[in-house]
């Protein structure tokens, strides 16, 4: 059935949105080469359009500036203000190796150095190992960013970070860590600021 003129102009605002939203998607995976570590266009067909990162309505009532992890659903927000918010998809720890409640952001870091903790160590012998540290990189499990969380002072050992295994987001993973796609995590690692809050919800 023919379109008429009409219908073509009452349709093309939602067309252009289509388009619009997509080329944003487009935007917000693009290559990054002017990292330290170059970072490839990663192709929006290998992402779940519900794991992209893309501004949302929220309603919860937390304070702009605020990171909001709600580790159930696999989705993190970052508060715009206003009812607004960026999500993003993350992988989370798997029940019992978790953050649960309020911490804040200690300090940030790009492209990060890692160590495993002492726990870690002493479970497993390949830990044992890299008791020196690791540093940042491609092959470094902290990924482009690291956002360290913290209480009364203290560095919890949880953190924020990127992931060079981006079929991980959306699943719980043995770490307890939040992990974001490099791309998603370098977006929220230029908004957030030391001292912010971070609020970790659990099921």
């Amino acid at each position: 059935m023919p379109i008429s003129r009409r219908g073509l102009l009452a349709g093309l605002p939602l067309l252009l949105a289509g388009c619009a939203s997509t080329y944003n998607e487009q935007q917000n995976y693009a290559a990054l080469p002017d990292e330290e570590f170059p970072l490839r266009r990663v192709p929006l067909d290998k992402i779940n359009p519900e794991l992209r990162r893309q501004q949302v309505a929220f309603a919860g009532a937390y304070e702009a500036g605020t990171v909001v992890v709600d580790t159930p659903a696999k989705r993190a927000y970052y508060v715009l203000g206003g009812g607004q918010a960026i999500r993003y998809g993350v992988g989370v720890g798997r029940a019992g190796m978790a953050l649960s409640g309020n911490a804040y952001v200690g300090r940030k870091a790009e492209w990060p150095s890692w160590t495993p903790t002492l726990n870690m160590q002493r479970r497993e012998e390949r830990y044992r190992k890299l008791a020196g540290g690791l540093p940042g990189g491609p092959n470094n499990p902290l990924g482009a960013r690291a956002i360290y969380l913290y209480r009364g002072g203290n560095d919890t050992h949880f953190r924020i970070h990127g992931t060079n295994q981006p079929e991980s987001i959306g699943h719980a993973m043995s770490s307890g860590c939040i992990r974001m796609m490099n791309h998603d995590v370098i977006d929220l690692y230029n908004r957030i600021q030391v001292g912010a809050k971070v609020v970790v919800l659990q099921a």
